[in-house]
Order: C-alpha cells, then sequence, then structure tokens
C-alpha cells in the first residue's frame, strides 16, 4: 500500500557494474583488425580453433567461422614445426578472404624454438601465449621464458602470461607449501595454491618487463576449472597489479553446464569491474559447433550490459496460459532469421545490434513487455480472442490474425531494421 506520508523516494540502488578497474591498454594486430586489450577499451571477445594448425586449409575455414560470429581474436596452437611453418600461409590466405582477425599463437614447452626456427610465424602471429608453468624446467625455464620475451619484444608483439592451475609451476607451489607448513598459523593447502597461482602469473609478468617487453605489451590470465576460486584468484591478481586481465575457466565443460560455469564465474568478476577479455571455455559436442563458445561470450557481455553485438529477442517462457506452441515457435525462428541475416546487417545497418524484440505469449504481460521493446508480438493465449497486436516504438501498430502471422511479422522485422538503421524514410518497405 501507498504510505500517505512518505514525500520523497528512497536514494535509488544502482543498477551498474562496478567501475572498470583501470588496466594498461595493449595493442594487438596492426591494420584493420587491431584491437585494444585494456585501458577502458571495450571488453574483447576471443575464441580458440580445435583443428590441426598444421591443416591450414581447415584452420583457415575454422578461424574464418569465428572471425564472422564475432570472435575478435582467435587463438591457435602452435605445438610443432608443422604447425608453426603453417601459420603465415593461414595469415596469408586469411588475408586474402578480407579476414584480419589478430592470430594468437599457443605455446607450451618448446615456444622458444619453435619462434626462432620459424620467424614468419613469429611475425605473422599479432601475440604470444606462454604458461609460465611449462615453458621450461629448472635451470632451462628463465632461458627459455627470456627467449620467447625477448622474440615478442623484438617483433613487437604482445604476450598474455597464462598461468594455469592444472600445470601450475611446481618449484614455486613447493615453496609457498613449505612455508605454510612452517607457520604457526597454516592457511589451508587451496589458499595455498591460489596464492601460488596467483604470483606465478605476477611474477612472470615483472620478469617479462626486466627482460625488456613492456607493461603495454603484456596480458596476463590466472585460470582455474572451479568458479569460486577463479573469482578469488583473479580478485587478487586486480588487487595487485595494473595489467591487462584475460578471464575465463580453464576449461568450462560441456553444454549447460560449461555455460552456467562461464556466466556465473564471469559475471561476477565482470561486475566487480575485473576483465578486458573474455574467453568462454566450451567443450563442443562432437562435430559441434564451434563458434558457440563466441555467442556465449557475446551473451554474457550483452546480457550484462557491456556491450552490444546482435538484436535482442525476450520471449516468455511460458505458462498454463499458454498451450499452444505458437509464440515459442516464433521467437525461434526470429532469433535465428536475426542470426542469418546480422552478417549483411551489421554490414549495412550500424547500430542494428541494439535492436530489442518481444515475442509474448498472452495477455499478461505481452502488451506491456511489446511496449518495453523496439518492436513486439503479442500472441494469443489459451482462451484469448486470435489476434495478434503489434507494438513499435512503444505503439500499437496493427494487428496480426491468421495463419501467417509469423511470415508477417518477420517482414515487419526486417522493414524496420532498413527504416531505423538504414536511413530509410517512414512509409518505405524493404526490398
Amino acid at each position: 500500500m501507498t504510505d500517505a506520508v512518505e514525500t520523497r523516494l528512497p536514494d535509488p540502488t544502482s543498477a551498474e557494474p562496478a567501475k572498470r578497474k583501470k588496466t594498461c591498454a595493449v595493442r594487438i594486430g596492426k591494420g584493420p583488425g587491431a584491437v585494444t586489450v585494456g585501458g577502458g577499451a571495450p571488453i574483447v571477445v576471443q575464441s580458440m580453433t580445435n583443428t590441426d594448425t598444421a591443416d591450414i586449409d581447415s584452420t583457415v575455414t575454422q578461424v574464418l567461422a569465428l572471425a564472422q560470429q564475432g570472435s575478435e581474436l582467435v587463438r591457435i596452437t602452435v605445438d610443432r614445426d608443422e604447425a608453426a611453418a603453417a601459420v603465415p600461409h593461414i595469415f596469408d590466405k586469411l588475408a586474402q578472404k578480407g579476414c584480419h582477425v589478430p592470430l594468437v599463437g599457443d605455446f607450451h614447452y618448446i615456444g622458444h624454438k619453435l619462434l626462432a626456427d620459424h620467424p614468419a610465424c613469429a611475425e605473422a602471429l599479432a601475440k604470444y601465449r606462454i604458461n609460465p608453468g611449462n615453458v621450461g624446467f629448472k635451470d632451462k625455464k628463465d632461458k627459455q621464458f627470456s627467449a620467447i620475451v625477448e622474440l615478442a619484444a623484438r617483433h613487437d608483439k604482445a604476450v598474455r602470461i597464462g598461468a594455469n592451475w592444472g600445470s601450475l609451476d611446481q618449484e614455486l607451489l613447493t615453496h609457498l607449501m613449505d612455508i605454510n607448513a612452517a607457520s604457526d598459523r597454516p592457511i589451508d593447502a587451496r589458499a595455498v595454491t591460489r596464492e601460488a597461482l596467483t604470483r606465478s602469473a605476477l611474477l612472470s609478468a615483472a620478469r617479462a618487463e626486466e627482460i625488456g617487453l613492456p607493461k603495454n605489451r603484456i596480458v596476463i590470465s590466472a585460470k582455474v576449472s572451479a568458479v569460486q576460486d577463479l573469482i578469488a584468484v583473479y580478485r587478487m591478481v586486480a588487487a595487485r597489479s595494473d595489467y591487462a586481465l584475460h578471464l575465463g575457466l580453464t576449461e568450462a565443460g560441456m553444454g549447460s553446464k560449461g555455460i552456467v560455469a562461464s556466466a556465473s564465474a564471469l559475471g561476477v568478476l565482470l561486475q566487480d569491474g575485473i576483465g578486458d577479455t573474455i574467453r568462454v571455455s566450451l567443450t563442443p559436442e562432437p562435430g559441434g559447433d564451434r563458434t558457440l563458445e563466441v555467442r556465449v561470450a557475446q551473451e554474457i557481455l550483452q546480457t550484462m550490459g557491456f556491450r552490444t553485438f546482435v538484436p535482442l529477442v525476450a520471449a516468455c517462457p511460458g505458462c498454463g496460459r499458454t498451450t499452444s506452441t505458437v509464440f515459442q515457435e516464433l521467437a525461434r525462428d526470429i532469433q535465428g532469421h536475426i542470426r542469418e541475416r546480422m552478417i549483411e546487417w551489421r554490414a549495412q545497418y550500424p547500430g542494428v545490434e541494439t535492436l530489442n524484440v518481444a515475442v509474448m505469449g498472452c495477455i499478461v504481460n505481452g502488451p506491456g513487455e511489446s511496449k518495453h521493446a523496439d518492436i513486439g508480438i503479442s500472441l494469443p493465449g489459451t482462451g484469448e480472442t486470435p489476434a495478434a497486436p503489434v507494438f513499435i516504438d512503444g505503439k500499437k501498430a496493427m494487428t496480426l490474425r491468421g495463419e501467417g502471422i509469423a511470415e508477417e511479422f518477420t517482414r515487419i522485422v526486417d522493414d524496420y531494421v532498413v527504416r531505423r538503421f538504414g536511413g530509410v524514410k517512414e512509409g518505405e518497405a524493404a526490398e
């Protein structure tokens, strides 16, 4: 009930994320595909191929698919001479197809040798990813780490220093475990491991600077698979440094589990203002769509209000009032139609990614939600009049009836896109 003596509303609770943590800007790549990670730049979406990099054509095909889906950086495995030799050819073929997405080389164990033996590979890559846990061991560790960093500095390339829970620097971990064991107030072993992961990333980044790689060439990550551990580690890293940060679980898993884990972990960190680039490490189904990880990353950022990539289609979940599947089918078809058209629309209609569409299933929330969208339709629920009012820019524009509602509404959406984002005058229709 309304309080009759209330004279003003309470101070509003913020509906905004925390202010982005200030980090050092890192420019990755050159030319039209170059992106900036950190320094307040938009949060970058990246992905990774799962092809054999030595298979040039397969890798080019997958990189193209990932880039067309919206991946702004694509990482490829460089694990042997054949893969390293293929990299410049992959780069050239992509350029011939008009794709300039920066390529990131993923190196483990012998990256120093591969980059030295294949200078064309070192030049074609925009960034090198190295793991301080396996770049070298004992007396070889600093020598091999230094070799990669020196090559990056020589070629003016960015480096991601990516520490992983599963391949953590055992010498550092043992050292911290020994200190903890000797303490009169030892902490939990898992907390020691989080500290070791944090230190591995930060000490390696500091060492890279000592060798001669400037801070604006360094991105760091400290990945684990458990959501709460990931959140804790990145909060520690962010509190102790201003390096650009790459967020992601080491491996999120398959299907809904992987999507939920990634959204949970990244959502908390992004809300805290932590993170400059993200990757969603989904395990695809056999023969599945690799580009799903890009769509999930985009949807995390768009759902949280950080960026816009594709028009949003809101649809009610359905209830006893919506026993028909018509609204579900229409929501699915409109979403699919928009995704199919986005490559063309993105080029022709700047700003189309901000479009909001509502497909609702009954009179309870249908008209209200449709009015809040740019364009919305409220389909009839069980027992309601078989008519579907359409709302455009908050006002009822027409009512659809009959068997062709889906086709008519799709055409209305297409016309709206052309009119609003293509500079077409009122009354003109899409061709």
